[in-house]
């Protein structure tokens, strides 16, 4: 039984992670501000004996020393969320993204001072990439982001600071660290209220309304199942070749946003039209978008046993039955 930390745990991905870390027999510490999660999320433990849950913001500097002097490892998914919170918010962006990973990183080292070895699992984003031009995507390639005038880079960026933050720390001072690159994760829970694309075509869907898509449609995705991605991090985290590196994870099956609109529609059996917005409309004047997001898994296939067992279209009716349900 060990005892462990997941900030952002009532969020969309932490909530899954935190039941499955209980149902393995583990003690959960959960730390999170519910500006983006819900305490709903973890509605199936949310009574049980050894979750511990903690309503604050991980930038809470006497709450990490606190939670980080009793846990033997360390979930840092707490960060800013979505497109659309990026584009209104930047500064808190910024804020929440870099400042709780250096005061995690910085109690972690005094433990490591101490003789205790805590080891991190940092979340990142494919969103460090920037809008690099190759098809594909491999963890050693280059960062390429457009100017600092354009508030949408600012998520990437300080994101790429959290992983620069915890590569330093490995480096300097052997702290045990993960750090894995989600590429658009799906599944229950996921809102779609920060510009999140699936949410957003599945509840048009079914509640009989236009599947707004940006643009002309013709970027490139991969989607993964949220307990996929989930199953994904624990193996990182108990192989230890992982400790040190980066991690691409998620799907590599590439789907244009248009046709993914369309599966939707076929799948929920909806009479819903697809209309088109423009970024200038969804967002604001400067956003500018990634046409192409797909990742190289080659790193973590040979790291640990990775086989989604859930593809797009079994994705899509589970979130269909669900939303359907929900009404």
């Amino acid at each position: 039984m060990a005892n462990i930390l997941v900030t952002g745990g009532a969020g969309f991905i932490g909530s899954h992670l935190t039941e499955i870390l209980l149902n393995r027999g583990d003690r959960v510490v959960v730390v999170d501000d519910e500006s983006t999660g819900s305490f709903d999320n973890l509605a199936a433990v949310r009574d049980h004996e050894r979750l511990k849950y903690v309503r604050d913001t991980i930038a809470n500097e006497s709450l990490v020393r606190e939670v980080i002097a009793e846990v033997d490892e360390v979930y840092h998914l707490a960060a800013a969320v979505g497109v659309a919170l990026i584009a209104r918010q930047p500064i808190q962006t910024i804020e929440r993204n870099i400042y709780p990973t250096q005061l995690i990183l910085s109690a972690l080292r005094e433990r490591a001072q101490e003789g205790e070895q805590v080891k991190m699992f940092l979340a990142s984003s494919s969103e460090v990439y920037g809008k690099n031009p190759k098809p594909i995507w491999n963890e050693d390639d280059d960062l390429v982001w457009g100017t600092t005038t354009r508030a949408r880079w600012s998520y990437g960026a300080s994101k790429a600071i959290d992983e620069f933050l915890a590569l330093a720390y490995w480096r300097q001072f052997q702290l045990p660290v993960v750090i894995g690159r989600f590429f658009n994760v799906v599944g229950p829970r996921q809102s779609g209220a920060y510009g999140m694309v699936l949410p957003r075509f599945v509840q048009a869907a079914v509640t009989g309304q236009p599947l707004v898509v940006h643009d002309d449609g013709q970027q490139v995705r991969c989607f993964a199942h949220v307990q996929d991605v989930v199953a994904a991090v624990l193996a990182l985290m108990r192989q230890p070749e992982a400790k040190g590196r980066v991690f691409n994870i998620g799907g590599d099956q590439p789907v244009s946003i248009l046709d993914l609109a369309r599966q939707v529609v076929t799948r929920s059996g909806s009479a819903s039209a697809i209309e088109f917005q423009s970024y200038a409309a969804a967002y604001d004047e400067d956003f500018e978008d990634i046409r192409r997001r797909v990742p190289d898994l080659s790193r973590l296939r040979q790291t640990i046993e990775f086989q989604p067992r859930h593809d797009l279209a079994s994705v899509i009716r589970q979130l269909v039955t669900n939303a359907k349900q929900s009404q």
